[in-house]
């Protein structure tokens, strides 16, 4: 986000922390943090995840935004899924979507196929 103010300036940056459960069979979303700006409803917001596999880590993030005020979301990942894609289009037909590649499936155990592995375990160098 630094790059981004320094290029534009005057961005305000909120944290939404999901994590998927990975003991759950769903893999279902789990909020653990939030910190948004106090005038984020009156905001244009751009949501950035890496990865759209089965949509409920956005789904739960927008669903924060939602009870925040917000209206106008656009999200913008690398990887998405075409399962998470219809999902959440089902569920938030208004959300514009920007994404670099499209995958046809996931896995058993809930992952992009071919995808890249877990982002967030590469990124931050959590692989077991």
């Amino acid at each position: 986000s630094s790059g981004i103010n320094a290029e534009y300036g005057g961005l305000r940056v909120g944290k939404i922390l999901i994590q998927r459960d990975e003991e759950s069979a769903d893999k279902r979303a789990v909020l653990y943090y939030k910190k948004l700006p106090a005038d984020i409803a009156k905001c244009k917001v751009v949501v950035v995840d890496p990865m759209l596999g089965t949509g409920g880590s956005l789904n739960c993030a927008l669903e924060v935004l939602r009870e925040a005020g917000v209206e106008e979301v656009v999200f913008v990942n690398l990887f998405s899924c075409e399962e998470g894609l219809e999902m959440i289009q089902r569920r938030w037909p208004r959300l514009h979507t920007v994404t670099l590649h499209v995958d046809l499936m996931l896995d058993e155990r809930r992952y992009i196929v071919p995808g890249v592995g877990d982002f967030g375990d590469r990124y931050y160098g959590t692989v077991e």
